[in-house]
């Protein structure tokens, strides 16, 4: 069994600006690349909700194209993201796959054999840490994104700056 690092994307990864899907939108938020170096040891996923394609703000290959131009950016860093798991359905859908549902840690957990007691989930909000407690993982609330509007009315095991200051804390739960 293998830990890992299960990680929102928008507001943790890149700056959160709303439903972008455009490459000149692209932007990292600082200290995400120094704070994924640290979790070299850990398999990196991404899992996402992008209710922007549900409700016809992009499409999926917009996303696709989006999340690919990260991927290679932070791949220019050597850091792998093993696979990005995301939700394309609007709240009012009630589908299975959007956080604070499990079903995308579920399906990590077998595809990667990973041990969710010894893994972590960073996010921003509220469903990213929910989804982490629901399946037993620790979580970190990133004060990044959303996380700065949050913090109040989450009971995360750790409240970081960024993601920096998150993986720091991480490595020192070995």
């Amino acid at each position: 069994m293998t830990k890992a690092i299960l990680i929102d994307r928008d507001g943790v990864l890149v700056e959160d600006i709303g439903y972008h899907h455009k490459l000149e939108d692209f932007k990292l938020v600082p200290n995400a690349v120094e704070g994924l170096k640290l979790l070299k040891d850990y398999k990196l996923i991404i899992v996402t909700n992008q209710s922007g394609i549900g409700r016809g703000y992009f499409t999926i290959k917009d996303f696709e194209n989006f999340n690919n131009h990260l991927i290679q950016e932070l791949k220019k860093h050597n850091i792998k993201i093993e696979k990005t798991y995301f939700c394309p359905h609007k709240p009012e859908d009630n589908c299975d796959c959007r956080k604070p549902k499990t079903k995308f840690l579920k399906k990590a957990e077998k595809e990667f054999r990973i041990d969710l007691k010894k893994s972590f989930v960073i996010g921003d909000k509220k469903e990213d840490i929910e989804m982490g407690k629901n399946v037993g993982c620790k979580t970190v609330l990133v004060l990044t994104g959303y996380g700065i509007n949050v913090k109040n009315e989450i009971n995360s095991d750790f409240v970081a700056r960024d993601l920096l200051n998150a993986a720091k804390w991480i490595l020192t739960c070995r």
